[in-house]
């Protein structure tokens, strides 16, 4: 008689960790684990100037697109409401004026484990957004469509970069902030 295996492992072994539960050994921190448990419009708005005003004529717009990010603790352990706020702003670049304006605040609330606490303001402002992103880039082409403009395709955001960004304004409004002669701290 012969024992069977799993992945070169006899069966009934513990895993190569020498652990039988699978979780991570003494040694090893936790594995981050991420899950969208929900993800929805807080707010929507849409304004077709260009309907409301009668303009027409040859137009060539401009897209100005505005991003900011928050980020909860629900009441439920582990749990963190990350919105996304985002306002795109149609110029006509012959004459500046407003085309359309569009605003979505898009939200999802996410279950995570594994992330040490150091690193989970990081993980919340970068992570969570990336992973809403197509649901929000999808949201926004259908409004821009819907009202009448051909659909808006948003180019990819780096979250990473807007969240060193958002570090430096907040560094330099601390640095204003302080009173001369108190040090820093």
């Amino acid at each position: 008689m012969t024992d069977e295996t799993t992945n070169g492992a006899p069966s009934g072994a513990p895993p190569a960790d020498g652990r039988a539960d699978g979780q991570a050994g003494a040694g090893q921190p936790p594995a981050v684990r991420m899950n969208i448990l929900a993800q929805y419009i807080r707010d929507l708005s849409f304004e077709n100037i260009v309907a409301q005003k009668g303009l027409g004529g040859e137009v060539a717009p401009e897209m100005q697109v505005q991003v900011s990010l928050d980020a909860r603790k629900r009441s439920a352990e582990n749990q963190f409401e990350v919105i996304c706020k985002y306002r795109v702003n149609s110029v006509n670049s012959t004459d500046k004026s407003t085309m359309f304006l569009c605003e979505l605040d898009y939200a999802g609330v996410f279950q995570i484990e594994g992330v040490p606490e150091d690193q989970l303001h990081p993980f919340l402002m970068i992570e969570c957004p990336r992973m809403l992103f197509p649901f929000v880039r999808r949201v926004l082409s259908d409004i821009v469509r819907d009202g009448g403009f051909p659909p808006f395709n948003m180019d990819p955001i780096d979250f990473v970069a807007l969240y060193r960004q958002e570090l430096a304004r907040r560094a330099q409004q601390a640095q204003t902030e302080r009173p001369e002669g108190q040090p820093l701290s």
